[in-house]
């Protein structure tokens, strides 16, 4: 059985806007004395790509319109977060007292669109929120793009999230950025232990490293947001996180 490795990258640093995310993490393998190697996954916590990104929002500057007003009197949430929420999502899809879950633009349901304050430096008399990056596929490409130009070698590179579930406690960790790696791995025709033909199985490979990774990343304090992955078996071939977004017709649960 191969060896499979996950691995925190220390020496980040507190990520700023307009920083090159690609030229932090190189400096800070180099200074841990890390080499990358070939099929190695880096699996980056969303909230440092949307910082270097400055997907930061005060809310000070933000109006919020008719409709977010409405949402905002169901919901009993900031009518200034309800407008980011709108703005970025293509749908409401439930509402309740606490609660506003939504179809975000980039095709997946999540509570709030992913807009976030967790972790997020506040400075002012108004809070500070953080949105999602605008393409986190372009995102985890640029970054694989940059470390394979260093180390000339094979690389995947996931940009993770956490999400809710509808039928299920508690958040876990999910990709919604990939370059570099499949993420759906259609397995259907492989045998299992008993000859039997794989007949509907796609595993969705890159929501398991982002999960998994997600158990060293952590949720408070942890400051570990960048996780290697070494050893990962994976299929040829390479996917974006698109490739997970069920679609619509496919969808029984809208």
């Amino acid at each position: 059985m191969p060896q499979l490795h996950f691995m925190s990258i220390p020496h980040i640093p507190h990520v700023q806007p307009g920083d090159n995310l690609a030229e932090l993490l190189l400096t800070a393998l180099q200074q841990a004395g890390m080499e990358l190697q070939d099929g190695d996954v880096l699996a980056v916590a969303q909230k440092i790509v949307s910082k270097a990104e400055g997907r930061l929002v005060n809310l000070g500057t933000v109006t919020p319109g008719a409709q977010a007003q409405v949402v905002a009197g169901h919901t009993g949430k900031d009518p200034r977060v309800v407008e980011l929420i709108l703005q970025e999502s293509e749908g409401i899809s439930r509402m309740r007292p606490g609660v506003l879950i939504v179809r975000h633009r980039l095709g997946f349901t999540s509570a709030n669109a992913g807009i976030d304050r967790s972790n997020v430096v506040q400075s002012g008399d108004e809070e500070t929120v953080l949105l999602l990056p605008q393409d986190p596929d372009a995102s985890a490409a640029r970054i694989r793009q940059h470390l394979q130009d260093h180390f000339q070698v094979h690389l995947g590179v996931i940009i993770t999230d956490s999400h809710g579930r509808p039928f299920r406690l508690g958040t876990v960790g999910v990709a919604i950025g990939v370059a570099g790696m499949p993420a759906l791995w259609n397995r259907r025709g492989e045998s299992d232990l008993y000859g039997y033909a794989l007949q509907h199985t796609d595993v969705a490979v890159a929501d398991e490293v982002a999960a998994a990774a997600g158990l060293l990343m952590g949720q408070a304090a942890e400051g570990a947001p960048v996780i290697l992955v070494r050893g990962l078996p994976l299929p040829p071939g390479e996917g974006t996180a698109t490739d997970l977004i069920r679609p619509k017709e496919l969808d029984l649960y809208r």
